[in-house]
């Protein structure tokens, strides 16, 4: 699917179909969503560009996603998308200018795309050049890595007092209650850790971008896309912290289990120590031997039920009294 933005924000759809020769002068913005190999072909020989494959955008080499070619300069940069999930992913987003346009190619559909789409009406009619553009869109994906990073504190917030307080006031945790928490605490490292990957690969965007004749020419992209990059750096700092914080509650919930584990050996242990010595009490009166005076005593019975009575109760307190129960 190809949509084009002209400078008045306004959105058309464009197709082979359409039969254009040429691309009309006020189009600003062209974001292809998932194209089709014909729809690229069309759009190369509007361009008069070629344009990466879905390949292409998946080299991991700066060389292979930072180029100027024929007079267009291309970047590939690296978004965060699917974070309402369990599951979230990067999309690798294609960001080409040729002229006075921006073109974006994308296999996946960040929520950043929609919201800047969604204000570039509002955007003053000076900032609707194609260097701009990609500026005003660097900043948005930029604003919505941090509202995710925000997002990702609260339910780490949630989830350490759900870790250390599940258990307080005497109240006892559910069976695998701490075990379930380490799923989440998983879930929210594999979300930080694509967010730091994303802000990694748009700080190495912005810094080439800078660079870029275009942009560097034009003074307002370029002072915007220098506070972009100053702002995705303090979020690699923070999702630092963040990951710090995830490594914090991974280890804490780890030793909590190891405690709760511990104190369940402790009560056997215990127990079979209290039991010890009761045990050898009816040990010695259960051997069978011939002459035992005690087995021709009256009360040797309920004799050796007290004795194995008291032998029971007096570690049992010996235990309390040292604070180990």
């Amino acid at each position: 699917m190809i949509s084009a933005y002209g400078v008045s924000g306004a959105a058309t759809r464009l197709s082979p179909d359409d039969g254009l020769q040429s691309l009309p002068d006020d189009i600003v913005w062209i974001d292809l969503f998932q194209p089709l190999r014909e729809e690229e072909s069309f759009l190369e020989g509007l361009l008069r560009i070629e344009l990466p494959t879905r390949e292409d955008m998946k080299d991991i080499e700066p060389s292979s996603r930072l180029y100027t070619e024929n007079g267009a300069t291309f970047m590939t940069g690296s978004v965060i998308w699917k974070s309402d999930t369990d599951a979230p992913e990067l999309a690798d987003i294609a960001f080409i200018l040729t002229g006075n346009r921006l073109v974006t190619i994308r296999y996946g559909n960040p929520r950043s795309f929609a919201l800047f789409a969604a204000g570039l009406q509002r955007l003053p009619e000076n900032c609707r050049s194609g260097p701009v553009l990609l500026a005003r869109l660097l900043e948005t994906i930029a604003d919505r890595t941090a509202e995710i990073l925000e997002q990702t504190v609260a339910k780490m917030d949630t989830l350490s007092t759900q870790v250390f307080g599940g258990g307080s006031r005497g109240k006892r945790r559910p069976p695998r209650y701490l075990e379930d928490r380490l799923l989440d605490v998983a879930a929210h490292h594999r979300m930080v850790s694509k967010t730091r990957d994303s802000l990694g690969s748009l700080g190495r965007l912005l810094s080439f971008v800078q660079s870029v004749p275009a942009v560097a020419q034009d003074e307002q992209a370029h002072e915007l896309c220098a506070t972009v990059l100053r702002d995705v750096h303090s979020l690699s700092e923070h999702a630092s912290f963040i990951s710090g914080n995830i490594t914090f509650l991974l280890d804490a919930s780890l030793g909590l289990i190891n405690v709760e584990q511990n104190a369940i050996i402790k009560i056997f242990s215990i127990a079979s120590v209290v039991f010890l010595p009761p045990t050898l009490v009816a040990s010695v009166y259960g051997m069978n031997f011939q002459f035992m005076p005690e087995l021709n005593w009256s009360f040797g019975y309920p004799l050796a039920l007290l004795m194995m009575l008291i032998s029971a109760i007096v570690p049992f307190f010996v235990f309390r009294w040292k604070g180990w129960l």
